[in-house]
């Protein structure tokens, strides 16, 4: 074969693949493409932004479980947009928001939400049942909140929380890391993937008030002790 020969079926190779690329019904590569701050699908968005702390299909990991009904309950669409947009500080939780910093547009954020909503509340798991207000800014009482915690948690997290059956959860890294709020949510919603029962199931037959919780979260919060750079001390109640 001559080199001019080869240089004939090069080109008539190449155009036969670029042909192939333009002929009729086919997308070209540049339309399939589509720009990461248009994409709306909940699915993709959830699995590219949230899955790896909150687990496949919100089942939970590193972080709460985003498909448990009662945390979605207590939790209404204002604080999970505060949370993806802005994140929350001192935790692992980033902000997804451009304006906070993110990769994500408005719209995209309000995709998440719906979708999390939509996806995954079960509004009848807790018809008729008279939920604990998601926040407390009464700041409980810790005296009475370590009797609470003996009554409700000992059993599984130690006497003084140090951790039996489950962990401990007056371990000072926890704690620093953590805030009141989220203890909060914790003792409401439980962490159902890991075993641990909401506010009702603590001990049978015996659901703890809403006193009960905000008290017990006192005094979790009063065993805080000092961590240089971490951003919850004792009594902060920020989310």
């Amino acid at each position: 074969m001559t080199r001019a020969m080869a240089m004939v079926l090069f080109i008539v190779a190449t155009a036969v693949v670029i042909g192939c690329d333009r002929a009729p019904g086919r997308r070209s590569i540049d339309a399939e493409t589509v720009a990461p701050d248009k994409v709306l699908d909940f699915s993709v968005l959830y699995r590219t932004n949230c899955a790896g702390c909150h687990g496949l299909e919100g089942r939970g990991g590193a972080a709460i479980a985003l498909s448990d009904p009662v945390y979605l309950a207590i939790a209404d669409d204002v604080v999970v947009r505060r949370a993806t947009a802005d994140g929350i500080s001192g935790t692992a939780m980033p902000a997804f928001a451009r304006g906070s910093g993110g990769m994500l547009t408005a719209e995209q954020i309000d995709a998440i939400v719906k979708g999390i909503r939509a996806s995954w509340a079960k509004p009848g798991v807790v018809a008729g049942i008279d939920l604990p207000p998601y926040s407390d800014g009464s700041g409980g009482q810790a005296q009475r909140g370590s009797e609470v915690f003996a009554t409700y948690c000992a059993s599984c997290h130690g006497n003084r929380g140090q951790g039996a059956g489950a962990s401990s959860i007056t371990d000072g890294s926890y704690l620093a890391l953590v805030s009141d709020q989220g203890l909060r949510t914790t003792v409401i919603a439980g962490r159902p993937e890991l075993g641990a029962p909401d506010w009702r199931g603590n001990v049978p037959g015996k659901t703890m008030t809403p006193q009960d919780i905000t008290d017990v979260v006192a005094w979790l919060s009063a065993q805080r002790q000092p961590f240089p750079g971490q951003p919850y001390q004792s009594g902060n109640s920020r989310e």
